[in-house]
Parts: structure tokens; sequence; C-alpha cells
């Protein structure tokens, strides 16, 4: 578990350390105090931007008339009960555009945050996850598929930079430059292959996820029917082999040139698949359901990646900013008894303390306000 969090320099924290007790954090204060920003430094310890998806230059701390953002560190010490871990993320110097990782003073690669640690968060953003845009529905199912699997973070990032050689090549070929089809051959090979890998990685999570969802059985929380749209989901679904799958997305490439072209966007292909939900009890798609019952379904889901990550080496910590919105009375005590039933870290925000009461002699309570963290009781 994480016992202690320094910032620096980080986003609205001059300097702050906050030592953390076991089980679950509340963090209270009102708007703007600093309490989204303290998930988000949690949420950098895994690969990727984070919750709120920021560069790292925007991450840094400025006074009233700086042009740019400072330069910033997140430190975090784990304990196993026997030996400790350091870990550290941040940048040296101002805009500069990439962050660097350490564990234990040594520089490491990202990934190997997973190693020790593996965030999960829900965000109000997420309260419409299943009717707000799909490129944002297929980026938090990615989160949760490299959660479990970091390859597939490995994958996805192939994928998009060779999706975007070939749309740059198609784009200058459109502009009176013929597109060099030995070149684009070669994209496509390479889409073809991460393309299969990071549908084959969908297809099993959403296998594993779907029967966490119903082993969790008859909760407050609605289960979800989850579905991938998309054609390389589906073969591999159907237990097509990458081979296979790559063989079919190299042919749908190679048939969209002149399409994607002259549209100036890529058209076909795994970034353009869908997460799909149903609300079960009611029979109807989650994206016509409340933000009330989206958040729910949401949240069910997170819960059912925390089950999934349970045999994982690195214990899962769970991220709820604004756990309470849009939640009623019986779903709020009964996320608040499942997370401390499950025994996990857990850090939750809101402005109100009165709306944890349930949790005062259950988790350590922190004033955000002004910079500052306190810690009652």
């Amino acid at each position: 578990m994480i016992t202690s969090l320094t910032l620096t320099d980080f986003r609205s924290y001059a300097a702050a350390t906050l030592p953390v007790a076991a089980g679950t954090v509340v963090l209270h204060g009102p708007n703007g105090a600093g309490k989204t920003n303290l998930l988000e430094a949690l949420s950098l310890f895994t690969p990727g931007r984070g919750l709120r998806g920021a560069t790292a230059p925007e991450m840094g701390r400025r006074e009233p008339g700086e042009a740019g953002g400072r330069a910033w560190a997140v430190a975090a010490v784990l304990t196993d009960g026997d030996d400790e871990t350091k870990l550290g993320t941040g940048v040296q110097s101002p805009g500069a555009a990439r962050r660097i990782v350490r564990i234990d003073g040594e520089t490491a690669q990202p990934g190997r945050l997973l190693d020790h640690l593996r965030p999960v968060w829900a965000t109000p953003e997420q309260d419409r996850l299943f009717s707000d845009a799909r490129a944002e529905r297929l980026k938090f199912f990615d989160r949760l598929v490299f959660a479990a699997n970091p390859d597939h973070a490995a994958s996805v990032s192939a994928y998009d930079k060779a999706l975007r050689e070939r749309l740059r090549l198609l784009t200058d070929g459109a502009e009176g430059r013929p597109a060099d089809p030995l070149w684009l051959d070669a994209l496509e090979i390479r889409l073809g292959d991460a393309g299969a890998a990071a549908a084959m990685a969908r297809a099993e999570a959403l296998k594993t996820l779907q029967s966490a969802i119903d082993a969790r059985g008859d909760r407050p929380f609605p289960q979800a029917d989850l579905g991938l749209s998309g054609e390389a989901e589906n073969l591999a679904t159907a237990g097509a082999d990458k081979a296979t799958i790559s063989a079919t997305l190299r042919e749908g490439f190679a048939g969209i040139r002149l399409r994607d072209a002259a549209a100036g966007r890529s058209l076909y292909g795994p970034h353009r698949s869908d997460l799909t939900a149903l609300h079960r009890e009611k029979n109807r798609p989650a994206a016509e359901g409340s933000s009330g019952e989206q958040k729910a379904l949401v949240l069910n889901l997170i819960l059912a990646q925390i089950a999934r990550l349970a045999d994982q080496p690195a214990a899962p910590i769970l991220l709820l900013d604004e756990a309470p919105a849009h939640l009623d009375t019986r779903r709020r005590a009964a996320l608040f008894d499942e997370i401390h039933a499950l025994g996990l870290q857990a850090f939750m925000t809101g402005t109100e303390a009165e709306l944890f009461e349930p949790m005062r002699r259950r988790a350590q309570f922190v004033r955000v306000e002004g910079g500052t963290l306190t810690v009652e009781g």
C-alpha cells in the first residue's frame, strides 16, 4: 500500500506531503481546492497521461503571470509490510514534454510502474460514458485492458503511430504527390500486426470483465452485458488467430486508401471500435440511461475490474473523483461498504465530508483547502 504521497510544484501544490493510512482516504473540501489534483498525481503511477489526459507541461504549477508551468515531481512510498519501494515521476525542466519515471532512485520505463501499482479510476466525465463520444469510451476500455495486460499499451501505441504515418502519406499524395504503394504496404503490415494484437487483448479482457461482472451477482449496482463492435474484435471473439485478423486488417486498409485520402482521416480499423453495454435488468442500451444509472453501471464495471486484478502481483488502488455525485443514499452506502469489505486502498473526493459519514470510523479524512492537506482525527 501507499504510505506517503509528496507533491512538488504539481498543479496547485507548491509542496505538500500526505501521510497515507491503510484502507480508504476521503479527500474533502471546496471546489477548486485541489482534490482532483491529488488523484491525478496518484494516477501518474501508471503509463499514460493520467486521469485528466493532460500533457506533462500542463501539470507544472504556475504563479500568476508565469507563461509556462514549472518543473514538477510526484513521489510515493509503498510498503508490503516488510520492504519499502519509492516511486517517482515528473519533469526536470519547465515545459519538458516527457516525464521521467524513477523506482528506488533508478530511472525506469513507465511500464515498470505496473509492477508495483495498478491505479483504476472513475471521474465525473464518465458519468455519461455510454452516451458520450465513442473515442473516449474506447480509451476508457483500453486503460482497463492494459491494467492487466501491460503489452496492450505498446500495441495501441504502435498502431496509432503507424496510422498517423499512413494518413500523412495518403494526404500528401492527395495534394499532388503520389503515395508510395510500397511504403503504404509496409505501414499496413504494421497496422495489421499491432491492430490484431490490440483486438485480441480487448476481446480477452471483455471476456474476463464480463465474468467478473456476472460473479458479482445481485448487488445494488446494476449489471451490464458488455460487447465490442469492430471487425477485428469480432474475429477475435469468434476465435480467429492473430495471422487471420492481421491479414483481414491489411486487406481492409488497402481497399480504403482512396477513401481515406479523400476524407483526410482513417475510416477503417480497430481505432474505430466501440465498447457497448446493455443494462441487464432494464434490457435497454446503457446509453439511454440517466447519469445516475450510467454512473452506477461504470462503478460496477470498475469494481469488477478490481476483482479481475486481484491475482496480479501489483496492488490495485481505486481513485474515485466525486464518488457520491448522482448516487442515491442506498448505492452510496453500498459503495462504501464494498470498498471497505474488499480491503482496497481507495482515494475518494467530495465537497462535503457529510456525504462520507458512513466511512467516518473506517477511513482517513483529509481536509483539502488552500493548497494545504489537514489530516482529521
